[in-house]
């Protein structure tokens, strides 16, 4: 299904994910139609796949994965909404869910990367509007371990998590708000070679966390910082 939703402009991939049952919220449909992918990935910005953006990392997942995600979240993910985004290469969920939650909102992209999180920053450069937003600090991006989530801006009404964890770290549930919700994929059969699948982690006003399998996925994993030269 998610080849037929390529296209060649930004425009006709999210018209492409509504007509396909893959976008179902008008609001989120008008944030991505807001957000030019091209601002984002150097090739093929609106093919409905992974793309590269170097130093051993993609633009996070599909353009189906990053609806769907914000599907899931949608709940804990409106104006004046706190999220972060782990693994947030390229910038791009970062530019959409702000959207999302402006204007009193905010989203805090971490990658481990720091090359990719100036990568990022440039990117969301790009836009006038993105700029305003990093200016504002409705859009934070840092550079730190992704697993251990990111308490300065802590609690999280959401949390997306764009590569794959061995686990579900318990740092991150501790920074969810209560309610808040997770949208997070894990290693199934405790290794990666196991296959991967997307997990919806809630937690309710009481505090009790409840976990639920959504869908197979293959994403790139949540690992270690490597050292690039630039």
């Amino acid at each position: 299904m998610s080849w037929r939703c390529s296209s060649t402009t930004n425009e006709g991939l999210v018209n492409n994910l509504w007509k396909h049952g893959l976008l179902s919220t008008p609001r989120i449909k008008e944030a991505m139609m807001k957000v030019d992918r091209a601002h984002f990935s150097r090739e093929m910005p609106y093919e409905d796949s992974p793309q590269r953006i170097g130093y051993d990392a993609t633009i996070s997942a599909a353009p189906h994965i990053h609806a769907n995600a914000l599907e899931t979240l949608k709940e804990y993910i409106k104006p004046g909404s706190n999220v972060l985004d782990i693994g947030s290469g390229s910038g791009y969920l970062c530019a959409v869910i702000a959207h999302l939650v402006a204007p009193n909102g905010k989203v805090t992209g971490i990658d481990h990367i720091p090359q990719i999180t100036s990568l990022s920053i440039a990117n969301l450069r790009k836009s006038p509007v993105m700029s305003g937003m990093l200016d504002s600090g409705l859009i934070s991006i840092v550079t730190g371990d992704g697993r251990q989530g990111y308490p300065p801006n802590a609690p999280y009404d959401a949390i997306h998590v764009g590569a794959a964890a061995m686990d579900v770290h318990e740092p991150l549930i501790g920074q969810l708000k209560s309610p808040g919700r997770m949208f997070i994929p894990v290693a199934e059969g405790g290794s990666m070679h196991g296959g991967q699948a997307v997990w919806q982690i809630d937690k309710d006003e009481k505090g009790k966390v409840t976990k639920k399998r959504l869908y197979g996925v293959m994403y790139v994993p949540l690992t270690d910082a490597k050292k690039f030269e630039d």
